[in-house]
């Protein structure tokens, strides 16, 4: 199917309007029904609960191999049941590796593959809807439902750590607190400093989406390639050259928690994630407007 027979049909249909095919609100109820969305929901969900069994179980966290993975950068392990906030913290330190970047990968990834692994796509096209709509229309749902699994896991870990550890200042693992009054904005700063980060994963996950027809692989080859970038960023023997790997920022949200705010490292981590982010969009975009749909 051309894209020179799509616009012909679309300038053919009388009433027709490009803006009102598959709206976001019906491409959202689509994802929202789907098993996956709600298993990543669950599991995002549970976390917090599965910790507070581990920490009630293996005694006071930050003993004997308590600083866990990531703890030569920051370690919140040592102050997790100070606080509701200081538990909410640590369920985002520990997660923020790798666990936040499976529903980035999964809602980015599976939303164009498997439509054409259904066989839907070219009828969704022949609806029709222009193939830049339907991108933005999945895009847009995507990152919304891969924002709202992050701003899950926090403010289910916040009520959960409140009925656990009660409620009180965040003490800071260097020393010192912040005020009540300060521990939901930084949250927020945080999760959105990793929503940010986890940009590259998202356009990664969607580039890969819109050329195959293997939701599995895009979404594998998403995490993977994450993966290495992790794996790259630890090899010090590239010096300098790792300031322009995503991944060696994603931990740069640690300046947020601080008595005095830090932005330098998030705004360059930030920066960094956008600039790889908006060229893979960009790919993905050009490549399904140019591509050969059959499926």
């Amino acid at each position: 199917m051309s894209s020179a027979t799509e616009v012909r049909g679309h300038a053919e249909a009388p009433g027709y309007h490009a803006r009102r095919t598959l709206p976001l609100r019906v491409e959202a109820m689509r994802q929202l029904r789907r098993r996956r969305t709600l298993l990543m929901g669950g599991v995002l969900a549970a976390l917090p609960f599965i910790l507070i069994i581990a920490f009630a179980i293996g005694g006071t966290p930050g003993g004997e191999g308590g600083g866990g993975g990531g703890g030569s950068r920051i370690n919140l392990m040592d102050v997790a049941t100070e606080s509701a906030a200081n538990f909410a913290a640590t369920c985002l330190f520990v997660s923020a590796g790798f666990l936040l970047v499976v529903p980035v990968a999964l809602f980015c990834g599976d939303t164009v593959a498997s439509e054409a692994s259904w066989s839907s796509l070219r009828y969704l096209l022949a609806a029709p809807v222009p193939r830049s709509r339907l991108l933005w229309s999945k895009l847009v749902v995507a990152l919304g439902f891969s924002l709202a699994a992050m701003v899950l896991l926090p403010v289910v870990a916040l009520a959960a750590g409140a009925a656990a550890y009660g409620w009180g200042p965040l003490q800071l693992p260097t020393g010192g607190a912040l005020g009540t009054a300060d521990t939901v904005p930084r949250l927020a700063l945080v999760v959105g400093f990793i929503f940010v980060s986890q940009l590259v994963t998202a356009g990664l996950a969607f580039w890969l989406s819109t050329k195959t027809d293997a939701p599995l692989g895009a979404v594998g080859g998403a995490v993977g390639l994450t993966i290495v970038g992790n794996v790259l960023d630890a090899v010090t023997a590239l010096g300098s050259w790792r300031d322009f790997l995503p991944a060696h920022w994603q931990f740069a949200w640690a300046d947020a928690l601080q008595p005095d705010l830090e932005w330098s490292g998030m705004a360059k981590g930030a920066a960094i994630s956008v600039t790889y982010a908006l060229i893979l969009f960009a790919f993905a975009f050009r490549g399904f407007s140019r591509k050969d749909i059959v499926s």
